[in-house]
């Protein structure tokens, strides 16, 4: 009975939308990165927020909630080959680990919920956990958008991604942010659940493609002859030693990089040197952050798709270069107190739309690849790595090098990637 009962709701199910239409794949993605944003603005920004607040130092937050974004630096290690040597199942060749990861999720989540769960200790392990799960249900979407979109549309779902993440990781910051203050963690942690579980269901309400089923646990035919993790991963380096991965590689580390050098010696002159509220400064970076994120990046994929990604990210590296040479002019003349909201205008709204145009260059790089899935993801490793040696570096070199020369240095580094971006080989089809 029960048997029958399952069939008839996998027939049922066959008239239910796929990733084959063309709203139902923005709908979901955009779901599915504003999942993630929910989460992350719960974690990094809220609850950070508000454990310094209980005088838990900065020292003890760093440490937990570093080791929680771990999983996202071993991304590629831990879950693309995974992916990539996966057979077909009856929901699909990537579904099923996407439904699993936010399974995982919410049963992580669910363990905030437990008494004595609001130690920064147990904080700290559960989001780990939670990292582990949002990394496989990142890589599978990720695997999803290479498989299921036409490279025609590449630039706005990068657009839906990042829009989606952006969204969540504002709103959920700033709602979280005051209901922390009010009720507590416990409380949070309810609503933190129900948000979560309702940004998931598209993901878990489509089926992968049109003769996929909603819910089955079988595969599709004969498992696939299993490849060896040895010969996989040695076709994956030969890829990546390719000269146009090996400058993709460059050009994702050292953006981040640069940017890294910047941001953080500049938010803490505002605070300590200009006397900012960091409350306004938070509020003001997700204002910037929410506009960028949002219509600019619809702007951006949609140009990409029509242009394709090389002019696009060209004329954004362009420009940055152009925003971070005026800051540095406004802060050589001493003019960061009355220009300061204009500078972090300059300094974040361009750059943070140059995933929106990279990321449709290096899912088309690693399309048709051996190991499609980890080659993606080590390109997004590699702009995370960036991102952190940049961030160390910033604090050594910052007794060194005044804000405006630093400045100047990551106009350079953005004027060196618009003239690697036009090679004709960097995000053209030849390899």
């Amino acid at each position: 009975m029960i048997a029958l009962r399952a069939a008839s709701l996998i027939e049922a199910a066959r008239g239910w939308p796929s990733l084959a239409g063309r709203r139902a794949r923005y709908g979901v993605f955009f779901a599915t990165y504003l999942y993630q944003g929910v989460v992350a603005g719960f974690s990094l920004t809220a609850l950070a927020n508000h454990l310094a607040v209980q005088g838990v130092s900065a020292a003890e937050i760093g440490f937990h909630f570093a080791l929680a974004g771990l999983p996202w630096t071993l991304q590629p290690i831990l879950w693309g080959p995974l992916i990539d040597r996966a057979g077909d199942f009856r929901m699909g060749r990537r579904r099923p680990f996407a439904v699993a990861a936010i399974l995982g999720c919410h049963a992580t989540l669910a363990l905030l919920l437990l008494p004595g769960t609001d130690r920064i200790s147990w904080l700290g392990l559960i989001f780990l956990i939670h990292s582990l799960f949002a990394a496989l249900l990142d890589t599978a979407c990720d695997r999803m958008i290479m498989d299921h979109v036409p490279p025609a549309e590449l630039g706005r779902v990068s657009a839906c991604t990042r829009a989606g993440f952006v969204v969540g990781t504002s709103l959920s910051a700033a709602l979280f942010g005051g209901l922390l203050a009010t009720s507590g963690i416990a409380v949070s942690s309810r609503w933190l659940l129900a948000t979560a579980v309702l940004a998931s269901l598209p993901m878990l309400l489509i089926r992968e493609g049109r003769a996929d089923a909603l819910v089955a646990f079988s595969r599709r035919g004969a498992p696939p002859r299993p490849l060896s993790v040895r010969r996989f991963l040695l076709r994956l380096s030969v890829s990546l030693r390719r000269p146009r991965a090996l400058r993709l590689l460059a050009l994702c580390f050292g953006l981040d990089c640069a940017l890294g050098l910047f941001e953080l010696p500049f938010s803490i002159d505002l605070l300590q040197g200009q006397g900012w509220d960091p409350a306004a400064l938070s509020r003001l970076q997700a204002v910037l952050a929410l506009a960028s994120g949002t219509a600019g990046a619809l702007a951006i994929g949609v140009w990409s798709d029509r242009a394709g990604p090389v002019r696009p990210l060209r004329a954004l590296l362009l420009a940055s270069a152009g925003t971070f040479l005026l800051a540095g002019a406004l802060l050589g003349l001493g003019l960061v107190g009355p220009a300061g909201p204009l500078i972090l205008a300059l300094t974040n709204m361009l750059p943070g739309l140059l995933i929106v145009a990279l990321m449709p260059a290096l899912l088309q790089a690693s399309r048709g690849r051996a190991g499609a899935a980890t080659q993606f993801e080590v390109y997004m490793a590699t702009m995370n790595l960036g991102s952190v040696v940049g961030t160390a570096l910033a604090g050594w070199i910052a007794p060194m090098l005044a804000l405006h020369a630093v400045a100047a240095l990551v106009a350079a580094v953005f004027l060196a990637a618009f003239r690697l971006a036009g090679r004709n080989d960097l995000l053209g089809d030849s390899p």
